[in-house]
């Protein structure tokens, strides 16, 4: 288990800022307070005239660590080398569908400063090659839309995008694709689909999207807050960033905690800090007295731990995977004492059913399967032979589709069925 760094004792969140230096700075999101009050656009004029070759800007955030926060931890800066090298149409796209229940950080980044996101995509642009980018949001993020679009328009206002911006020779536009809501459209190829005007559906890997993506191009997809904390890592340099964090998990990273806790919301944490100790004393507790019976650690699609199993928990991916779950999204859900399993698991498996985008047999057929038979449970119409099918349908679900959303739904129903089974015996006839 990694162990918590010295410097990290007795300090509180808001000493990690990287990503949320502008929180509760009345103006944060305009282009005059992101300039003055957190080197805003230093970073791409660094790069950009400074000297820096794309293979730099690749090279530096390789050597960062950076990790992509949208929830399966690739790192960043290798991601970007696979992109071909020399002249030809190629694209970045920022995955801001954000559809995992629990998880609310990148609408925070945009809410807080969305011009870090704008001069992020700027420098991963330059970076690859890449003359074109999207921000791909939810359709239901209205605010987040409007906030995202006057940051990208300000940006082209102050000649930060555009025509050989800086007189760098470097071009590059930038426009908001608004999605319909749709939970599968944040796997990157059925993002690609969906920003194609096809069917919002997951494709067939290999070919990868860095070599074959959106419009058969080379194209990259990243998270909001992964290029959010680009410009950071430039300006400061790779071993500054790794101050926080841990060896295999460096850098900060915004943790979402929900539940009956006392102080609910996003915060900015460094990866590897105690689980616990952020539940107990940074966000207050659990409310009225409860007794902590479970924590969904990475939104709905991670694996439930138990209360005893959170006690050495550090809040980074290798301590997570290794306790069996993800750190995933960094939405951490807490679950009180009095909470009824089976009616955790028929509301995880009610979201999954639906949103299935119902291409591949297993995912379709099986979300549908686990939701009918937890609801049956709920209803005190199944049996133990039931209670059983939910694991074997689950594992017949597991590894088997395109995309991983069969597996988000078969893992949290395969865990709470293990860890919880007691629970279910009483809803069981015969």
């Amino acid at each position: 288990m990694p162990v918590i760094k010295n410097e990290y004792q007795g300090r509180k969140p808001d000493e990690f800022r990287i990503l949320l230096g502008l929180e509760g700075h009345p103006d944060s999101r305009n282009i005059k307070t992101y300039i003055e009050k957190s080197n805003g656009y230093k970073a791409l004029e660094k790069v950009l005239k400074g000297g820096m070759s794309s293979e730099d800007v690749i090279n530096t955030v390789k050597a960062s660590g950076l990790r992509g926060r949208g929830g399966a931890g690739f790192p960043t800066g290798l991601k970007w080398s696979f992109v071909p090298k020399g002249p030809g149409e190629k694209y970045l796209i920022t995955n801001f569908d954000e559809g995992e229940p629990g998880t609310y950080k990148d609408c925070y980044i945009s809410e807080v400063t969305p011009h870090s996101l704008v001069e992020g995509k700027i420098i991963a642009s330059y970076a690859i090659g890449a003359q074109k980018s999207y921000i791909y949001i939810r359709g239901e993020f209205y605010n987040e839309i409007k906030w995202c679009e006057k940051a990208i328009q300000e940006a082209y206002d102050a000649g930060y995008l555009g025509e050989n911006i800086m007189s760098s020779g470097f071009t590059h536009h930038m426009d908001v694709y608004s999605g319909a809501g749709a939970y599968i459209c944040g796997e990157e190829t059925g993002l690609i689909s969906s920003l194609e005007g096809k069917k919002g559906q997951p494709k067939l890997k290999p070919p990868f999207p860095a070599v074959k993506g959106y419009l058969g191009k080379p194209t990259v997809v990243n998270n909001v807050e992964s290029l959010a904390v680009v410009p950071w890592i430039i300006n400061n340099g790779p071993e500054a960033y790794k101050k926080f964090g841990t060896e295999k998990s460096p850098g900060t990273k915004l943790f979402n905690v929900s539940g009956p806790i006392a102080r609910p919301g996003c915060y900015e944490l460094p990866l590897g800090y105690p689980l616990m100790r952020f539940l107990n004393e940074d966000c207050g507790g659990l409310l009225d007295g409860k007794k902590l019976k479970a924590v969904i650690p990475g939104g709905s699609s991670a694996p439930i731990l138990t209360a005893k199993e959170c006690e050495n928990v550090t809040l980074d991916y290798e301590s997570i995977a290794a306790a069996g779950s993800m750190l995933g999204s960094g939405a951490i859900i807490v679950i009180p004492e009095g909470v009824g399993m089976p009616s955790v698991l028929e509301n995880l498996m009610d979201f999954y059913s639906h949103e299935s985008c119902g291409q591949c047999t297993p995912c379709r057929e099986g979300t549908g399967w686990l939701y009918k038979m937890s609801k049956h449970i709920l209803k005190g119409n199944a049996t133990k032979a039931d209670f059983n099918r939910i694991n074997t349908v689950a594992n017949n679900m597991r590894g088997k589709t395109i995309c991983v959303l069969s597996d988000a739904a078969a893992d949290p129903a395969r865990a709470i069925i293990a860890k919880y089974a007691h629970e279910f015996e009483p809803y069981l006839k015969g």
